[in-house]
């Protein structure tokens, strides 16, 4: 192990490898997988219905594109975090309380989006929120502190 990879690393193996960690960050992955896969689907679905002005408008195309950008960064940094990465760590609890927030703006806000994608969006923030829950409680936080 070089000493680059010592610094980049939050703790010793053997606390990877509890298995209070390992259910942690396997949830963290499956919360960040639904996120990214309901994300995929419904860019898939305005694929499809892009001919229907009333169902998708640019706002949808814009938002959609973007989320799917999103979740996949998000399931990266889960991904990287169940390795033991400390940045990935950091970067996944901004990104996800940011997504929180975004999403409940974008559910907020009147006519801009159809009600299907409200819905969809809804269904995005419950994972994420759970995503939010989980890496900001207190075993994933005592797991990725700074030395």
């Amino acid at each position: 192990m070089t000493e680059k990879t010592k610094t980049a690393l939050a703790f010793r193996v053997e606390d990877l490898t509890h298995p209070r960690s390992l259910k942690a960050l396997r949830g963290t992955k499956r919360l960040a997988g639904g996120y990214l896969a309901i994300s995929v689907i419904t860019l898939a679905a305005i694929i499809v219905m892009r001919d229907d002005a009333s169902v998708v408008n640019d706002a949808v195309w814009v938002r959609g594109i973007i989320v799917v950008a999103s979740a996949l960064l998000t399931f990266t940094f889960a991904a990287r975090t169940a390795r033991g990465s400390r940045g990935a760590f950091r970067r996944l609890r901004i990104a996800s309380g940011v997504m929180v927030v975004a999403i409940a703006c974008i559910i907020a806000l009147p006519g801009t989006f159809p009600v299907w994608m409200k819905i969809e969006q809804g269904v995005c923030g419950l994972a994420l929120l759970g995503l939010v829950l989980l890496v900001n409680g207190r075993h994933m936080r005592t797991l990725f502190a700074a030395e």
